[in-house]
């Protein structure tokens, strides 16, 4: 599931497909992070359950997204079109990057998706146990080991 680029203790770094969210160049590839190798089978189950995320989920994030966007952010030509549906955010954003918030294999599945929005803001996503936890600018408050 996971393309491993660079294994080595103090940082690794791969990637993936992504199900559903779209990256940088409209394609479907994210990296994912981690701290050490140790942590690769952890990395594949976040991989996992971030590609089963449930459609009221991505809806939930989506929704919150939304929220970011009219608050608005660096970008001041930016203007946030009428949404009809919170899906059609994503047609503005997109997301770079998956990081394994799990600090063993006995912790519960964690992880921090990064991204960015055309209004010039980086967002993100938590997701720990399967619950979206945070959608905002500052999801990385919520990595356990920074």
């Amino acid at each position: 599931m996971i393309h491993w680029s660079h294994q080595e203790e103090g940082f690794c770094e791969g990637s993936f497909k992504s199900s559903f969210f779209r990256d940088d160049e409209n394609g479907d590839e994210l990296s994912v992070g981690l701290q050490s190798p140790d942590l690769i089978e952890c990395a594949e189950k976040c991989v996992e359950a971030f590609n089963n995320l449930t459609e009221s989920q991505i809806s939930e994030i989506c929704e919150e997204i939304i929220k970011c966007a009219k608050e608005g952010g660096i970008d001041e030509e930016f203007e946030l079109p009428a949404i009809e549906n919170a899906l059609d955010i994503l047609n503005y954003c997109w997301f770079t990057g998956l990081y394994v918030n799990m600090l063993s294999k006995e912790d519960e599945i964690s992880y921090v998706v990064e991204g960015e929005g055309e209004w010039g803001e980086v967002i993100g996503f938590v997701v720990e146990n399967n619950k979206v936890i945070y959608v905002g600018t500052d999801y990385f408050d919520y990595m356990k080991d920074k």
